[in-house]
């Protein structure tokens, strides 16, 4: 009993793993996965797509504190503004 249960189990979930836990799909096929580039050519697109994603990031965070502080500017002279008007 005691070597009977373990051994078993161990069957049980140890064969026919492929048809019981398969996930259709789960990994990416071939041309879906990154492929490594080797040529030159290949090595220095990637490269520029490289480069210009993380530009492209730079100047979304840069407009966005633009944004943020065109916000701030413009809260702060509302506030100054009914500062003066209160004042008077």
């Amino acid at each position: 009993m005691y070597l009977a249960f373990p051994i078993g189990w161990m069957y049980y979930f140890g064969t026919n793993l492929d048809e019981r836990f398969r996930v259709p799909d789960f990994w990416p096929t071939a041309e879906q996965s990154h492929k490594i580039p080797y040529e030159r050519e290949e090595i220095k697109a990637e490269v520029e797509r490289i480069q210009s994603q993380i530009r492209q990031r730079e100047m979304r965070r840069k407009e966005e504190t633009d944004k943020l502080l065109n916000q701030a500017k413009e809260a702060f002279r509302r506030d100054e503004g009914a500062a003066q008007v209160e004042a008077r």
